[in-house]
């Protein structure tokens, strides 16, 4: 397929690209950038008129939840959400059911995905099961396929085996993503420690619960000089501890997801187990911190934790609901109008933490627009309104407390290996 995106404004955040220009797509590759590239016949024209073009966007943690709960996502369906969202690139992390811990699984995961509108990559277990105890055989999760290690939804708390998985990652040039939780403080709670929880009669999770386990697994990577990249980051502790070790230059990078910049612990009252995530929303003073570590750079990556639940499992008592939202559908709108919109971010800024950054971590060669790059693009009209409802949401989950909100940044088009993959046909 030949493809003549025009009319855009083309942003680049690797090359700093800022322009009004065309962009020339043969047999999924690039093949020119250029003001006025001359219509032909046979061409497919994609008017981006009021859009920005990006690099396709790329999500670094995501639950897709096959194998084990199919009855709530599949790699297929959460593939086709990415794709209406505008990533053509999502990272599967391993709790499933089973654990992804051998290459049989990751080889599964890849499969499943080969009939799928984007790409796929698996993220596997850094402990047998997650249980935190036996080292995964990386070397052969790398040869599977696999392009990292996480036991997201564990911490792994015998500092030992955190010591040994970082030097023994290092033998592949991959990052220990981290979740980074002290379950023996965090044991039992529901939302953040502090004055919302008193009143609403909830046990809290204490901030102190993430920022022990960063300080400690910072730690670490001093020691094994080790790639570290710590998730889902929620609070101002946290973000100060990562400064410390980014100024004593250690292989060491973070993420946050959108809700944390966008929501407080103040939603619990109001949207109960819908804004039950783990780690939990903080305070205000928090999600400020979030923005500006955006804003500086000291947070690498945004990814969506996107974390789909049946509506019976999620309208729960609050106490036995499951922790997760979903966020591939409604990163781009949050992304557009609480960093752009609110707090004046440029798009290359914004953006770069959706393109390029997590690609750098993850040795993916994507997430750039050049002449002779995989066609991976994203069009974006920042102009236009959406409202997250149930003909917005085609995921087959809606646990989400942005559900009736009006927020700006409508994804248009999603080009994947040269194929246009958004709008659905």
């Amino acid at each position: 397929m030949t493809l003549l995106i025009k009319n855009g404004r083309v942003i680049d955040p690797l090359s700093k690209l800022d322009r009004y220009c065309d962009i020339l797509i043969n047999e999924g590759t690039i093949v020119a950038i250029d003001t006025n590239i001359k219509q032909q016949r046979n061409i497919q024209i994609v008017d981006a008129q009021d859009c920005i073009v990006l690099p396709g966007l790329v999500d670094m943690h995501v639950h897709f939840r096959e194998p084990g709960r199919e009855d709530v996502e599949t790699i297929a369906g959460g593939s086709t959400v990415a794709a209406k969202s505008g990533y053509t690139s999502v990272c599967t992390m391993p709790n499933t059911n089973p654990v992804i811990d051998s290459q049989a699984l990751v080889r599964y995961i890849k499969k499943q995905a080969e009939s799928g509108p984007i790409n796929v990559h698996p993220i596997a277990a850094i402990t047998k099961g997650s249980l935190g105890e036996e080292l995964s055989e990386m070397g052969e999760l790398i040869e599977g396929g696999a392009i990292a290690f996480s036991d997201d939804g564990k911490p792994v708390l015998n500092s030992t085996t955190m010591r040994r998985a970082l030097e023994y990652s290092r033998m592949f040039n991959v990052p220990i993503i981290t979740h980074a939780e002290d379950s023996t403080l965090s044991s039992g709670g529901i939302m953040n420690e502090g004055n919302n929880s008193i009143f609403l009669g909830l046990k809290g999770i204490p901030k102190e619960a993430e920022e022990i386990m960063i300080a400690r697994d910072i730690l670490l990577a001093r020691l094994t000089k080790g790639r570290l990249h710590i998730a889902h980051v929620s609070s101002k502790g946290s973000l100060d501890i990562i400064a410390m070790a980014k100024q004593h230059s250690l292989s060491v990078t973070c993420e946050t997801a959108p809700h944390y910049f966008s929501l407080t612990d103040d939603a619990i009252a109001d949207h109960l187990a819908m804004a039950k995530m783990n780690p939990p929303l903080r305070t205000e003073d928090d999600r400020k911190a979030i923005i500006e570590g955006l804003r500086t750079g000291l947070i690498d990556v945004i990814a969506t934790d996107h974390a789909p639940h049946l509506s019976h499992e999620k309208m729960q008592e609050i106490v036995f609901a499951p922790f997760g939202i979903i966020g591939l559908e409604t990163a781009v709108p949050l992304i557009i109008t609480i960093l752009v919109k609110e707090n004046g971010f440029d798009y290359l800024q914004a953006f770069e933490k959706v393109t390029i950054n997590p690609c750098k971590i993850l040795g993916i060669n994507r997430g750039y627009i050049k002449e002779g790059a995989i066609a991976d693009i994203t069009i974006v009209n920042p102009g236009k309104k959406v409202i997250v409802d149930n003909n917005f949401i085609i995921s087959r989950c809606k646990n989400t407390p942005f559900l009736g909100r009006e927020f700006f940044g409508l994804v248009t088009h999603t080009i994947c290996n040269g194929k246009i993959v958004y709008p659905f046909r």
